[in-house]
């Protein structure tokens, strides 16, 4: 439920605050969403302006910027990220606004590529015709030495200013690490698609547990994991989805995989398991539709009576939510229990 002042209103009505409580509570509310991420217009531009800042620099970088050579590119690239952490420093320390000081100190880890790419290219390490906007478009094993310094550089930064948003490049370097490992590994084994699929199932799935375990460790402070959810499932979910087969056990394991992630996002309000649950969900009865019942009459009629109990049964959970939630969360370990409880 999304409290607001209506609602406070309505509660002074019926007596269970005073108008001076209602007051004081919304005002509070107010100053916390400040430094809380939510949908509003301030919040949207500083998160537009970080990512236009960031994509600059990294995303939308042309070739241009190669005549300036390694030393250049590294010199320019500590500037900038110079320039990013003093503005950290003076949006924490002078105006007390964490948002856009996570955003600037996210900022400056996102250009640690470019500071490594232009000392490699210095030292001479880096000659056979790669550019820096290719990190982001193009799959090479050589491009993990700039993701291991990015994820040094943002675990220093999360030691030193603990922002979550400083989680966002750790999460995406990991993706990128999940592509870039398969060539790598691929000096031994057979490169191809089928080893990319796999590499990114399981690094997808380690992923995801290492959001959870750092979703546990941080659950009663700011949201941590979000970042490292979001690309996991990516990862594991589009190595899934990539994987092809003629089984139809296979095909129904795979509708069973993705209803197990609506299920565990539900359980720890991830709105993240539940997208992409819901997406493999409705591309396996897409599969059924056109491929095993395509001619017959019988199927949209027997999968609206599906639709219409998985309704009932939601209004059977809504009528007995209390007792159900009560009984299973005590069978959960007390670290997970504390965990959806606080979620929800």
């Amino acid at each position: 439920m999304k409290l607001n002042q209506n609602l406070l209103q309505e509660a002074t009505t019926k007596g269970l605050i005073t108008d001076q409580q209602a007051q004081q509570l919304w005002a509070f509310l107010t100053e916390q969403s400040h430094s809380t991420p939510s949908f509003r217009a301030t919040h949207i531009l500083y998160y537009l302006g970080g990512m236009i800042a960031i994509g600059a620099m990294s995303l939308f970088m042309n070739m241009g910027w190669e005549r300036f050579g390694g030393w250049g590119l590294f010199f320019i690239a500590l500037a900038y990220a110079g320039i990013g952490l003093w503005l950290t420093e003076s949006f924490l320390n002078r105006h007390r606004l964490p948002i856009p000081a996570g955003i600037t100190a996210t900022f400056a880890v996102a250009l640690t590529p470019l500071a490594i790419y232009g000392l490699q290219s210095a030292l001479g390490f880096w000659a056979d015709g790669r550019v820096f906007r290719e990190y982001h478009t193009h799959i090479d094993w050589r491009w993990m030495l700039m993701e291991f310094a990015t994820l040094a550089s943002a675990v220093i930064m999360l030691w030193r200013y603990r922002l979550p948003f400083l989680v966002m490049p750790v999460a995406v370097t990991l993706w990128y690490m999940s592509m870039d490992l398969t060539p790598f590994l691929a000096t031994s084994l057979d490169y191809g698609w089928a080893l990319r699929k796999l590499v990114s199932l399981w690094f997808g799935l380690l992923m995801v547990l290492l959001a959870f375990w750092v979703d546990l460790r941080t659950r009663h402070n700011k949201d941590y994991a979000f970042w490292i959810y979001l690309f996991g499932v990516i990862a594991f979910w589009g190595g899934l989805s990539s994987m092809n087969s003629d089984s139809e056990l296979n095909k129904f394991i795979y509708l069973c995989i993705n209803l197990t992630m609506i299920a565990v996002g539900a359980t720890l309000s991830r709105r993240v398991f539940a997208v992409f649950g819901g997406l493999g969900a409705a591309a396996y009865l897409a599969h059924l539709a056109n491929e095993v019942f395509r001619d017959s009459m019988m199927f949209p009629v027997v999968l609206t009576i599906i639709g219409l109990g998985v309704v009932y049964l939601g209004v059977i959970w809504q009528r007995h939510e209390s007792v159900i939630s009560t009984g299973l969360r005590a069978r959960l370990p007390a670290q997970l229990r504390e965990l959806v409880e606080l979620r929800n």
